[in-house]
């Protein structure tokens, strides 16, 4: 089945430029701080599908001199829009070209590769960020646990598709992002941690470090599984 990506829409763009750090997506970002201040050194990053820049900023404010890149033009627009200063930079799939080899010291990437399709194409694209990366850089990876796909959230709702409790890894899954105005269900790809690591070995990287944040009861939040089931996965990986 053809693969559409959701985020290359206009409205939805605009509705995602909107989204911050809420409930569910808090506890994506909430580690990021100590996992990048344990593994990287250097201060020259990539945000590889940035999106609407959210990432991107995170970055800035850590003290990266970050770049972002995307495939959606309009959610370039969006980012531009939201941080004039900042450097984002609309790119071909899969094409880094214009990034010369050992560049950056930490490749950052959030929940871009819910939306590569194929073993292939990860294979490709984690080819060409292992490219870009020096020798010691680090590439991050965040991205959902299948489980996301199965249960309720705070920020999220699975409840109207029953079919995803029968997907297996390659397959389409439906979501809403229940903190968005716009309640048009997300059109992701499950891959489940043993097919990660197979891309990563067949990509030259190599798997140093797995993060699976949950929430905690003192955390100012409504939390629904979040407590017991990780809804995301953080990956740290290195040249092999």
């Amino acid at each position: 089945m053809d693969f559409k990506n959701s985020y290359e829409d206009d409205s939805y763009a605009a509705a995602y430029a909107r989204l911050e750090f809420p409930g569910t997506y808090y506890l994506a970002f909430r580690d990021l701080p100590e996992i990048l201040a344990t593994h990287v050194a250097g201060a020259k990053a990539l945000d590889f599908g940035c999106g609407a820049g959210r990432s991107t900023r995170f970055l800035v404010s850590l003290g990266f001199d970050a770049i972002g890149v995307d495939i959606a033009e309009e959610m370039i627009s969006a980012a531009q829009a939201l941080s004039p200063a900042g450097d984002y930079r609309l790119i071909a799939s899969g094409d880094l070209g214009q990034f010369a080899d050992d560049t950056f010291d930490l490749v950052l990437s959030t929940f871009t590769f819910d939306n590569i399709p194929t073993r292939e194409a990860k294979i490709a694209l984690f080819g060409e960020l292992t490219r870009v990366l020096t020798s010691r850089g680090r590439i991050v990876n965040l991205v959902s646990a299948p489980e996301i796909y199965h249960y309720e959230w705070a920020s999220f709702s699975t409840s109207d598709f029953p079919e995803n409790q029968r997907a297996k890894c390659g397959d389409q899954v439906r979501i809403i992002v229940t903190a968005l105005d716009d309640q048009r269900p997300v059109i992701d790809v499950i891959w489940p941690d043993e097919a990660y690591r197979d891309v990563y070995s067949a990509s030259g990287l190599e798997v140093i470090d797995v993060h699976r944040p949950l929430g905690h009861s003192d955390e100012t939040c409504d939390w629904v599984n979040e407590m017991t089931i990780p809804p995301w996965v953080i990956y740290v990986l290195r040249k092999a």
